[in-house]
């Protein structure tokens, strides 16, 4: 990692901003107001500062505008480093490690890795597990993290009643269903409640028809599992984890770094921050070493992300 760090971007402005714009605009500045592509112009005695050369815009903009870096006083080399940091770290790095090693305040760290889960945000909706896929999808649904005591409900967070026991299931505690496609990309979401109609819901706008659909036992899943070309399960309760090649390996091993993430370096999160933390675990593994990306290629992909996007929370620098 040190020969990383020695990349002119880490330590200099202008080869971070060159390389972001070689990143979003391979084909020349695209204006981030008309989106012309390689008809504008550098103002002079400004670096980094395009001027579009279309008639009916004739807008400034620079590789920042329309981003979630817009705006910021965060140096762009400072940027790099975060996004190469979030990006190398399997299980992710906190706003106080971010704030110790770029020399920012720990409210500017905070503002810098929420902007940087929201570049990680995918936008993508091709059905999982059809043509060109591996065909199985694997479906869970996990608990993480205390739900309020003011937003507690009278049922359980797997959307059963509780009863005298307390027993009935994971109680207060936020849900989060994950489908998987073996040997593929993850995509998880963050629900209300786990009950069979919220999880049928997920599982039909994403998974192809074709596909078949592994599962544990719940029967959360028996309805929709009905719907593809097949469904198969595993027996959890009775110590079954695979059965050839019917298995959930895949999804529980993604919870697993997600989890030892959460719990062992940001260790608290709030509720309506939790989509974007999924969001950042779910970027790692969807660009990971075994689908051919590297350190850098993960760092790039995520700086790909960064157009469009723009988060309002108060910053300091």
């Amino acid at each position: 990692m040190s020969n990383a760090f020695a990349a002119d971007h880490f330590h200099n402005d202008e080869a971070a901003r060159t390389l972001i714009e070689s990143i979003r605009w391979p084909d020349g500045p695209v204006c981030s107001h008309c989106g012309t592509i390689g008809h504008a112009y550098a103002v002079k005695g400004r670096a980094g500062l395009y001027r579009c050369a279309e008639a009916e815009c004739r807008k400034d903009f620079t590789c920042t505008t329309g981003t979630v870096m817009e705006r910021s006083k965060i140096a762009l080399h400072k940027w790099m480093m975060g996004f190469y940091l979030m990006n190398a770290s399997k299980k992710g790095v906190s706003a106080h490690q971010l704030h110790r090693a770029l020399g920012i305040t720990y409210q500017t760290a905070w503002f810098m890795c929420h902007r940087i889960r929201e570049a990680m945000r995918d936008g993508g909706f091709a059905p999982m597990g059809g043509a060109g896929g591996s065909g199985i999808v694997e479906a869970d649904e996990t608990y993480f993290g205390n739900v309020p005591e003011s937003k507690r409900g009278r049922s359980t967070t797997s959307g059963r009643p509780y009863t005298k026991s307390g027993k009935s299931g994971p109680s207060n505690k936020r849900a989060i269903v994950s489908l998987v496609e073996r040997g593929g990309k993850v995509r998880s979401y963050h629900v209300p409640t786990a009950d069979a109609a919220t999880v049928a819901g997920i599982v039909n706008q994403n998974v192809a028809r074709e596909a078949r659909l592994h599962t544990d036992e719940s029967r959360l899943y028996t309805k929709v599992g009905a719907q593809f070309a097949a469904h198969e399960t595993v027996n959890h309760s009775a110590k079954e984890y695979a059965r050839g090649d019917v298995t959930t390996n895949s999804v529980e091993g993604y919870f697993s770094i997600f989890k030892r993430g959460m719990k062992g370096v940001y260790q608290h999160c709030d509720e309506k921050h939790l989509h974007r933390y999924l969001a950042e675990f779910d970027f790692r593994y969807n660009h990971r070493v075994a689908l051919g990306y590297s350190d850098i290629d993960r760092t790039k992909a995520a700086i790909k992300g960064i157009e469009g996007k723009r988060l309002t929370y108060h910053q300091t620098h």
